[in-house]
């Protein structure tokens, strides 16, 4: 068996799943996971979705227009 992975806890609750094991498990950006409170620890799954992203289409849309920047307020457009 593998020695276990770590990580630090953010002030928001995160923790980053370490690269080696997010690749063992086909995990990428956008997947889901599940959490199991099992005794004195936590298990985090995979969760298979209904349609993979792949198969969803997400990202196959390529475009040079800017993002919108997430601070964009837009009641801003209708100030004279």
């Amino acid at each position: 068996m593998a020695e276990p992975a770590s990580g630090a806890l953010t002030s928001k609750g995160q923790v980053t799943i370490p690269k080696i094991l997010r690749q063992q498990l086909g995990l990428s950006r956008g997947s889901r996971v599940s959490f199991e409170l099992v005794g004195d620890h936590i298990e985090v799954r995979p969760v298979k979705s209904k349609t993979s992203l792949q198969n969803s289409g997400f990202g196959l849309l390529k475009t040079d227009v800017r993002p919108v920047p997430a601070d964009f307020d837009p009641a801003t457009l209708l100030q004279p």
